[in-house]
């Protein structure tokens, strides 16, 4: 019993394909579960019949910063905090992140708000602590195939959020997510943040149409990362309709109170007037929807 590896056949004499009847990705297969999935962030649902709204800086930089934003994300509605404490740059001379001091912090935001924190972990040495402090465990787009990484996310006690690789096709995500599955850890949450394509006009290109197909394949709650797929402000609020009209069980929205002095990403954050206002647009637009799915 257990995994079939098709290269064995096609290895034989006289066969010339091995055409699969069951999808590779068995646990997070609507095969497997064909009911949707709601996962919980500390109190917070998060999938069929919710509309969950991440909000918060890119990088922790210091309490006064962290307070300030969590209250005006808060107020506005978002339901969780994000922040990151380890930051994974494509430059070494870039700010780095606050590492556990930046954890301390958003137990402190969590604290105060009372709203459950997410944050990345970037590698194994430093997975228990960011455990120790988060209620939901971010493996960014960057580490989406660093497989031992999966497995420990897969011995997590807290649920995960799975960004998709910047080249990675459908399967290959839900294959990653697969691995935490195999793990023993049930609690995922996808999250589409636009792939690299050949387009100048945003820092990556938001393929929307990912999250009906996801939808359709798999029972676990996808969310969108407008952010970082845009690069840039302006584009956020747009894409951010656009993924709640396709069916996205959320939005994961960078903010900041003061962008222009922003330590990572300041082009993209939107300021807090400019999230109140996301928030309200969404809200409506989901809202339309689950009338029409209701009958009403």
């Amino acid at each position: 019993k257990g995994a079939v590896d098709s290269s064995f056949f096609l290895g034989l004499k006289g066969v010339k394909d091995v055409i699969p009847v069951t999808r590779p990705y068995k646990q997070v297969s609507r095969e497997f579960h064909p009911e949707d999935t709601i996962v919980r962030v500390g109190d917070v649902p998060v999938g069929n019949g919710h509309l969950t709204i991440m909000a918060g800086p890119c990088a922790i930089e210091s309490e006064e910063q962290a307070l300030t934003i969590a209250e005006h994300v808060r107020r506005a509605g978002a339901h969780i905090f994000r922040g990151g404490a380890f930051k994974p740059r494509t430059s070494p001379y870039s700010f780095q992140g606050l590492e556990e001091e930046g954890l301390k912090i958003l137990v402190k935001v969590r604290e105060t708000t009372e709203m459950p924190v997410v944050t990345e972990a970037m590698d194994n040495e430093t997975f228990d602590m960011v455990e120790e402090y988060a209620d939901m465990i971010q493996i960014g787009t960057r580490n989406m195939q660093n497989f031992s990484l999966l497995k420990r996310a897969g011995r997590a006690g807290k649920p995960i959020l799975l960004k998709r690789g910047m080249a990675a096709t459908i399967d290959e995500w839900l294959m990653a997510a697969e691995y935490i599955f195999a793990g023993g850890n049930s609690e995922v949450i996808l999250c589409e943040r636009g792939i690299r394509t050949f387009v100048h006009h945003s820092r990556n290109t938001l393929d929307l149409s990912a999250v009906p197909v996801v939808r359709k394949e798999s029972h676990l709650p996808v969310i969108v990362d407008p952010s970082h797929a845009a690069g840039r402000r302006d584009q956020v609020i747009p894409l951010s309709r656009a993924a709640v009209a396709v069916s996205a069980h959320g939005l994961m929205v960078e903010v900041h109170h003061a962008p222009e002095q922003a330590m990572s990403d300041g082009a993209q954050s939107l300021y807090p007037e400019q999230f109140e206002r996301l928030c309200q647009q969404v809200r409506s637009i989901f809202d339309t929807f689950q009338a029409e799915e209701n009958g009403l």
